[in-house]
């Protein structure tokens, strides 16, 4: 046992043993340390390339009106689509989870209908799309939508209706979710939302914040607006036009609304998503005003603008455009959206999300944030996350956050991997781009 005892420990006055000891230990360590490290940087990947898409619709939206950036839209989408399939492409048994999802039944829809307009927010008219099930409260006054994805329920928003009936709807989803043995997820919450979270035992992971733009107050008077309406007077100067059309009129134009969105999704290579964004389908479509520009009379872009009555709140949902029209054609159609919103009495018009802003830069965030923030920096170098929000602050809106809210502690992966498929309609839908 000596013997042995001695013939691997090093002295210092010993030239020959210490080595070999290093070596021994270093293999050791190598294998110690190996797994954790390659499973924190394929981690790290995933995270990049997960949270890029959770987003990339919209901003791909708005990447022809970045001024100043150096983003080719292309780098940008083989970059996040990389990560994704690279991170996922290691771990035994990738398999999608693309599941036939259950629908709400008319029935329901009708019932949520009605919530959304006695209560609701503007955005809450994303039930309409009908590829979510609906969970009213005891009381039939509020309601929460969800799918389901992998072992995630998950919920899009708050709920729906009077905030009294939010706890015990939200024990009833977690109750649902538990029956299926899913993880509940909330996605895209807001502070209103936290204290029932918390009191439900869940953990909110800030995603980023939305821009909510206060129409009462909005108007283009005053030196700061100076930009923004020398770029609206020169797209008028150069024959744009804009339109507001009621719900009633816009079966009227859908040939010609149809024919501008698989323009969009062509040039970016892209397919229709759902969940938390609005899909050109024909019986969606018509049943919401939609904003237009036209260029010589043809249809040049267009934006769908559900409201909700009750809150005086609207937001842009589907916006599509034809590419290359005009460098001010998004400056006009948001304006003048505002502008006829405004003269209508509407409050707010809801703006979208500016992802991943917001989070803390202290040395002492917490985990999340720090891993956000370096998803932020580093990931700017391919993909512009801050032309997002440079574009929306040019409004003037009021930034509020918006969280993901999961049950546990850990970082919450496997729930953002679950809403990615959602939204993208199974691992397929979201490869597709990264061809």
């Amino acid at each position: 046992m000596a013997a042995d005892h001695l013939a691997i420990t090093p002295r210092p006055d010993d030239r020959h043993t210490a080595p070999g000891w290093q070596v021994l230990w270093a293999t050791r360590m190598r294998h110690v340390w190996h797994g954790p490290v390659v499973g924190f940087l394929a981690t790290l990947a995933l995270t990049m390339g997960l949270f890029v898409y959770l987003f990339l619709d919209e901003s791909l939206m708005m990447l022809p009106m970045w001024s100043g950036s150096n983003v080719d839209p292309e780098t940008g989408v083989t970059f996040s689509f990389t990560l994704l399939a690279g991170a996922w492409a290691g771990r035994r048994g990738l398999r999608s989870f693309r599941l036939l999802q259950p629908r709400a039944v008319r029935q329901d829809l009708d019932q949520a209908e009605r919530i959304l307009q006695e209560s609701g927010s503007a955005t809450a008219a994303l039930v309409r799309l009908g590829d979510k099930q609906v969970l009213f409260s005891e009381s039939g006054r509020a309601f929460i939508m969800y799918a389901r994805q992998g072992r995630s329920q998950v919920a899009l928003f708050d709920p729906v209706g009077p905030r009294e009936e939010w706890a015990g709807l939200v024990q009833d989803f977690m109750a649902v979710a538990r029956a299926a043995r899913c993880r509940p997820v909330f996605y895209q919450v807001s502070p209103q939302f936290l204290p029932v979270a918390i009191e439900a035992g869940m953990t909110a992971h800030k995603l980023g914040e939305q821009a909510i733009v206060d129409l009462q107050h909005f108007d283009l008077k005053g030196g700061q607006w100076l930009k923004l309406r020398r770029s609206i007077n020169r797209a008028e100067r150069d024959g744009l036009t804009f339109e507001f059309l009621a719900t009633e009129r816009v079966p009227d134009v859908l040939a010609e609304l149809r024919s501008v969105s698989d323009a969009w999704l062509t040039a970016h290579n892209a397919a229709e998503k759902g969940f938390s964004l609005g899909t050109f389908r024909e019986d969606y479509v018509c049943r919401s005003p939609v904003a237009l520009i036209r260029l010589e009379g043809r249809i040049v872009a267009f934006a769908s603008i559900p409201t909700a009555t009750a809150e005086q709140d609207a937001f842009i949902d589907l916006m599509r455009h034809i590419p290359g029209t005009h460098r001010g054609l998004m400056d006009l159609l948001f304006v003048r959206i505002m502008e006829h919103l405004k003269a209508d009495g509407f409050r707010t018009l809801n703006l979208g999300m500016a992802p991943l802003a917001g989070l803390s830069t202290h040395r002492c965030a917490p985990l999340w944030h720090q891993l956000c923030r370096f998803i932020y920096e580093t990931g700017e170098r391919f993909y512009n996350f801050k032309g997002v929000q440079t574009f929306k602050a040019k409004f003037d809106p009021d930034w509020q956050p918006r969280y993901l809210v999961v049950s546990g502690r850990s970082l919450p992966l496997a729930s953002i991997y679950d809403v990615t498929l959602l939204i993208g309609g199974g691992l397929k839908g979201i490869l597709r781009k990264s061809r």
